[in-house]
């Protein structure tokens, strides 16, 4: 145990953790918070929009997709990784839209962020959590483009053996994954307390 907090090759590792000890006390305080309000005054259960759950596949499917990258950066196929990595990124944004969407149903179902605590809740919970995926997205950009510049297979090849470039593709593996098992997490409570609504929205 104390090595590892005092392994001061790997300090952005303990950053990570430390982030995701961080995030889960946050939401954990939200949680509780929403439980205590929930049986106060003036709260009437909102559905959830239908697109959650299809947001909940795309972020679902991304950490497959991710964790095909990891596959092939460790097996040296590079176009294969690129591939995962790009597709990853791509789910990941399609995550955000389709929570976007989301609140768009909210709104023009006239779910706002004032009145109903109930659907303040699903705007906070599903905002702040929409906070982590655009900070692990930034990293996914980031790792992306570092592979699109060694195409190369040498360069790609130098690159993968690289120690703090191992590293630090795990942790982004790492974080993605958290904020994956987080939201489902986080849909389910949801789900239990509000359900979907199955009326689709396309305006």
């Amino acid at each position: 145990m104390s090595n590892f907090f005092t392994k001061r090759r790997e300090p952005f590792r303990f950053m990570v953790w430390l982030g995701i000890a961080g995030s889960l006390l946050i939401f954990t305080v939200l949680l509780a918070a929403y439980i205590v309000r929930r049986a106060g005054p003036g709260w009437s259960d909102v559905p959830l929009p239908n697109v959650f759950l299809i947001s909940t596949f795309a972020i679902l499917l991304s950490s497959f997709t991710l964790h095909n990258a990891n596959q092939a950066f460790r097996q040296e196929r590079f176009a294969s990784y690129r591939t995962n990595m790009s597709t990853t990124l791509a789910l990941g944004t399609l995550f955000i839209l389709l929570q976007a969407w989301g609140w768009r149903q909210l709104f023009v179902s006239g779910v706002l962020l004032e009145g109903n605590p109930s659907g303040s809740f699903i705007y906070l919970i599903s905002g702040l959590h929409l906070l982590h995926i655009l900070i692990g997205l930034i990293f996914l950009v980031i790792a992306l483009v570092e592979a699109l510049r060694r195409r190369p297979y040498i360069d790609s090849f130098v690159y993968s053996v690289n120690p703090p470039n191992q590293l630090r593709l795990k942790l982004i593996t790492l974080y993605w994954h958290f904020v994956d098992v987080l939201w489902i997490g986080l849909f389910l409570f949801l789900l239990v307390h509000h359900g979907i609504n199955i009326k689709l929205n396309l305006e």
